[in-house]
């Protein structure tokens, strides 16, 4: 079931993608009165928390810096309920997606399957210890087949997330520590130039370079050791086995059905980008 955790993913990923690639949904977040990209994103992926402070949200989503949810949470709420951040995430989201697989697609029986399967999926696995899966778990399913795919998606991919964070807490591998890790696995040298962490402080970033060094995880010239190569892969094998559960719900027969439906979907939107 690890091998389908895996499959799935890359299946459902360019589904959730849209949400942050493509210009619907930030369009939708900005029209609420969201000053910038980060404030929309934080006030629509933590309010199925609630009005949780600062520092539960940092802690749920864990691979950010000291302080930067804190610039965004909960002063992106005083103005703007969470629930209007959330139904404008969907509305965009769905609006991208429709967009990029064009009508005939995004109204075929074959999305309708894959929502349905998903959504059988998405709905079926335990909650315990998954906090950001089990906030997205109290919203209603949307019953347009297009957001309800998108939606189910996104509980899928938090559900992952949940176990990805319990994976590196396990290894004792920090949020920053692990975007090094992951800009690694890309090929990105230096890894302080990644995307998610480049705007840190050189001094921050310095001093999470010289605990991995001190680990033996990277080597002087910040690139993975074999210890540190061992330790991404054990990350990425125990997260696949942590997001199986909610494919118990399906039979073989089912699985097979929404990987051959999920497939056309997904190559549409890796061509596009998501956007």
């Amino acid at each position: 079931m690890a091998h389908t955790a895996r499959r799935m993913f890359e299946l459902l990923e360019p589904i959730c993608l849209v949400t942050f690639f493509a210009d619907e949904c930030n369009e939708e977040l900005a029209a609420l009165g969201h000053r910038t990209y980060w404030d929309g994103y934080f006030a629509s992926r933590a309010a199925p928390l609630g009005r949780v402070p600062a520092q539960v949200v940092h802690a749920a989503f864990y691979s950010f810096a000291d302080g930067e949810v804190a610039r965004h949470i909960p002063s992106a709420w005083e103005t703007i309920p969470p629930e209007a951040s959330i139904a404008a995430r969907e509305r965009g989201s769905t609006a991208s997606l429709r967009r990029i697989l064009g009508d005939e697609s995004a109204d075929s029986p074959s999305l309708v399957r894959a929502a349905d399967l998903t959504t059988k999926a998405a709905t079926n696995a335990p909650t315990e210890g998954r906090v950001m899966y089990a906030g997205m778990r109290t919203l209603p399913v949307p019953s347009d087949p297009v957001a309800r795919l998108w939606h189910s998606a996104n509980m899928l991919r938090e559900h992952r997330c949940d176990g990805h964070v319990a994976a590196l807490v396990g290894a004792r591998i920090g949020g920053t520590e692990a975007h090094v890790l992951s800009a690694l696995e890309m090929g990105i040298h230096p890894p302080e130039s990644f995307g998610r962490i480049h705007h840190l402080p050189k001094e921050r970033l310095a001093a999470v370079m010289d605990g991995l060094r001190e680990r033996g995880l990277v080597d002087t010239d910040g690139r993975f050791t074999d210890a540190g190569r061992e330790t991404k892969q054990r990350i990425e094998a125990l997260t696949d086995e942590l997001a199986a559960p909610p494919y118990d719900a399906l039979s073989p027969g089912e699985l097979d059905e929404l990987v051959a439906a999920l497939e056309p979907i997904t190559a549409t939107l890796v061509a596009a980008g998501s956007k």
